[in-house]
């Protein structure tokens, strides 16, 4: 809960860490391809926060249902100094790395476009 969420806040204040992703891509037919996977690996850096920083980002609970207990595309952004990688990574799924698989892979033929209304 928000306790479990101030302890691991505080213990990546003024740290670098890193999150890593693996996907695997795969046509489900083993005949015209094999299987392609792939793991990204993105390095976050928090700033220094102070006890009242940590422990009011813990009660807004937004982190309690993410790993590392931080959302970096909302509130918890605030704490993040720098990211080395992808962006999406931390989000959770490696979009760039995946669409760029699906294409390398042929899976995916053309960008998708927008629909007109």
């Amino acid at each position: 809960g928000v306790e479990e969420a101030r302890d691991m806040i505080g213990r990546l204040s003024g740290r670098d860490h890193e999150v890593w992703t693996r996907f695997a891509v795969a046509s489900g037919d083993a005949s015209l391809m094999p299987g392609y996977a792939e793991t990204v690996r993105t390095r976050v850096t928090f700033r220094a926060l102070d006890d009242e920083e940590i422990a009011a980002y813990a009660e807004t609970r937004e982190g309690l249902d993410k790993a590392g207990a931080y959302a970096i595309q909302g509130i918890g952004s605030f704490a993040v100094a720098r990211i080395e990688g992808s962006y999406s990574n931390v989000v959770g799924l490696p979009a760039c790395e995946v669409i760029a698989a699906l294409r390398r892979l042929g899976l995916l033929k053309r960008f998708p476009r927008a629909v007109a209304s």
